[in-house]
């Protein structure tokens, strides 16, 4: 994918522009081998919207999903180019933005695809400034894995501060985020990960139980430590595979807020526990959602979390950072489930 043999393709929705921007381009149905850099039309901003210049976009599973096929974009956004999180500095403004960003600010934030690009549109209030001291490389860590985290464990499983609280796959971009968020509440965490190595770095995150499900049962090991009572919120990526274990380690009225699919998507489901502790089971995705919702999402995340991110409180896990010409190679490590931490494009 050198520069030299960039192919050009046009996109809709961004149809009448003669500027032309690099992006990362979805070619064909499959795996990190149908993505290719391109050239393509710049996006300009329409009312409220930014333009924003990225300068480093986080990869995501549900990147992957959407090569092949199976996580479509939602209408209105670029269908061929993937990206859901994007650090970089706002480039232009909308004729109708009104709120307080400004050309030259450096801003982060979510989208519903099209981050992979030298430009991206977005609207104003889902752009949230970057605190002074990260750089784009951390900033680009933040915006979908802790958006989710807090948005999974306060807004849909209303984890109050103190709670004992299960991550399951704690080493996962979202693991790693919202095992951070619970500690930052006071909360005991518990941590899952078949990878000892992983266990011991989520440790430094504020991880109190870590343990290693390829030894021992986790939901022993959570009755165990919470002297039979179990914990009041599970964040699972995984699905099918731990859904039975899940109901077993929750608490009386507890909640079980399910963020991935994993582990598979289809299991039997025991309705008993769920009568008899009266649980709360909580399916939740951010990039389907109206807008308002996110937006929602977004400034509670800036009232909460960005002040954390400010005094050190949580931090970005960056696992490792490629050149966007080697996003094959990313996407390569995404997906081999040794990552720790977020996979970065720089561009």
């Amino acid at each position: 994918m050198s520069n030299e043999t960039i192919p050009k393709k046009a996109l809709s929705p961004w149809e009448g522009i003669a500027l032309a921007m690099k992006a990362i381009v979805i070619t064909g149905v499959g795996g990190p081998e149908v993505l290719e850099l391109c050239e393509v039309s710049t996006p300009e901003p329409r009312g409220d919207q930014l333009r924003v210049r990225v300068r480093a976009c986080g990869l995501n599973r549900a990147d992957l999903l959407q090569t092949s096929g199976l996580y479509p974009a939602p209408a209105g956004v670029p269908s061929d180019i993937p990206g859901l999180e994007y650090a970089g500095e706002v480039d232009a403004l909308g004729p109708d933005v009104t709120g307080p960003l400004k050309v030259g600010d450096r801003v982060f934030g979510i989208v519903a695809g099209g981050a992979q690009a030298e430009y991206l549109v977005t609207h104003e209030r889902m752009a949230v400034p970057i605190p002074a001291d990260l750089d784009f490389v951390a900033a680009a860590a933040v915006p979908e894995v802790f958006l989710t985290a807090h948005d999974a464990l306060i807004t849909q499983g209303r984890l109050g501060p103190g709670e004992p609280v299960l991550i399951q796959a704690v080493g996962s971009g979202v693991g790693t985020a919202a095992a951070q968020v619970a500690h930052a509440m006071g909360c005991t965490v518990f941590g899952t990960s078949r990878t000892a190595d992983k266990l011991e770095r989520a440790r430094s995150l504020g991880v109190d139980v870590p343990i290693d499900t390829s030894e021992h049962d986790f939901v022993a090991v959570v009755l165990q430590q919470t002297s039979g009572a179990g914990v009041q919120v599970v964040l699972d990526v995984l699905g099918a595979g731990v859904l039975a274990g899940n109901l077993k380690a929750l608490a009386t009225q507890g909640r079980l807020v399910l963020v991935g699919l994993l582990g598979g998507r289809k299991a039997p489901l025991d309705l008993g526990p769920i009568l008899s502790k009266r649980l709360t089971l909580v399916g939740t995705t951010l990039r389907a959602r109206p807008l308002e919702e996110k937006i929602v999402a977004t400034r509670l995340f800036a009232r909460q979390v960005v002040p954390w991110l400010e005094r050190g409180a949580v931090r970005p896990v960056v696992d490792a950072v490629f050149p966007w010409e080697e996003v094959r190679d990313g996407y390569t490590r995404l997906a081999s489930n040794q990552a720790f931490g977020k996979v970065i494009l720089r561009l």
